[in-house]
């Protein structure tokens, strides 16, 4: 799960995390009303979307006058950002930049912990520096036992400076980001940049957050700030009704029971030279009304130019999978072409009640995956 900036910086603030004052407008008259409140020459006017790259897509103003704040309210408001339209913006004060630094508690896997990121290159291009100079991204795994105790903090912050005035400034940071990072079951919680004002502070100038879904139940505050996107909608509805769904960006829709053949299809098809368009495990029912459900929540993306059914007869018969997919599809409507692969239980019987039926019928894994790319060109 997600949040906006000023939710991250809500929470910051509630740690003791030093962020600038701002007030959140979702309208340009709002905006130029929050310049007189915040009583200062210069302004930012910032997009409010739960995505990145906000300042390259125009969503990062400058202002310096109540007209000028008026003006890039209006613009920011009229925008849509990787598909993100614009409805909400925050005014804040600018802030005097002598330097800005990069720094993030995540999740690594491969630890099995806590990682904390810091860079010494904060900003818009940290994207380019992860990928052109990675040795300049220093990462700390964070042992759960030992957390960030004074001496690690210190330890740490004087990788980006020697100033010991500084650095106490940021082990103080480095622990309070870590105790709301564990707090609130955060997946990510990043500062970019983290910056050092021309008067010798750290503030967080931008704040960046996401939360393990699976953890929400016990987080009250963090779940009542959830805002979803289309795509998490669509995803919540398939969950009730017994699906695990995840939108992608193919042409390929992807029917299986069972979460590992799902994920396998998807290798398939992206060996095979193809894009899969989704993730979808069914499980393990063959009732027609569950495929009706499964192939309705398929054909709203209008990217899918192909149906691939994988079946894995296990528990579940292949000729009741096979019976459910002809009812199914006599109440359906689409000429998009649906390849079905049966194996397992009865996968002869449920091939033969399929042939000549408006369904291609495949055999293997491979030849399934063919199919479906070679009709989805």
């Amino acid at each position: 799960m997600k949040i906006h900036e000023y939710q991250a910086k809500d929470l910051f603030s509630s740690y003791g995390i030093p962020v600038k004052k701002y007030f959140l407008c979702y309208e340009h008259n709002e905006a130029a009303a929050a310049y007189d409140k915040l009583a200062t020459d210069y302004v930012v006017v910032k997009a409010q979307v739960l995505t990145g790259g906000r300042g390259k897509a125009g969503g990062v103003k400058l202002a310096k006058s109540r007209d000028e704040t008026s003006q890039h309210a209006k613009n920011i408001l009229g925008l849509t950002i990787k598909d993100y339209p614009v409805t909400k913006i925050i005014v804040t004060e600018a802030v005097d930049i002598s330097s800005e630094y990069y720094m993030s508690f995540i999740i690594d896997r491969n630890t099995k912990s806590v990682i904390l990121m810091m860079c010494a290159e904060g900003g818009v291009d940290i994207e380019e520096v992860a990928a052109k100079t990675p040795e300049k991204i220093h990462k700390f795994p964070i042992d759960p036992l030992v957390g960030l105790p004074d001496y690690l903090a210190r330890k740490f912050s004087f990788v980006l400076f020697k100033d010991v005035h500084l650095v106490n400034q940021m082990a103080s940071i480095l622990q309070k980001l870590y105790k709301l990072f564990i707090d609130k079951d955060a997946s990510l919680a990043e500062i970019n940049p983290l910056v050092l004002t021309e008067q010798g502070g750290l503030i967080a100038v931008d704040a960046k957050m996401t939360f393990d879904d699976n953890a929400l139940y016990r987080q009250h505050e963090v779940l009542s700030l959830f805002e979803p996107t289309e795509d998490e909608k669509v995803e919540a509805a398939a969950k009730d009704k017994g699906f695990s769904f995840v939108r992608l960006d193919g042409e390929i829709g992807c029917m299986v029971n069972g979460a590992g053949l799902a994920m396998a299809t998807m290798d398939m098809i992206k060996l095979y030279g193809g894009s899969p368009a989704n993730f979808l495990d069914i499980g393990g029912s063959s009732n027609p009304n569950k495929v009706i459900d499964a192939m309705t929540l398929l054909l709203k993306d209008k990217k899918v130019k192909v149906v691939l059914i994988n079946i894995f007869g296990g528990i579940t018969r292949c000729d009741d999978v096979a019976s459910g997919l002809l009812t199914a599809f006599k109440q359906l409507e689409t000429d998009i072409p649906v390849i079905v692969r049966l194996t397992g239980t009865n996968e002869k019987e449920g091939r033969e009640m399929l042939q000549g039926t408006r369904f291609k019928v495949a055999e293997t894994m491979g030849e399934a995956t063919r199919m479906a790319v070679e009709a989805s060109k």
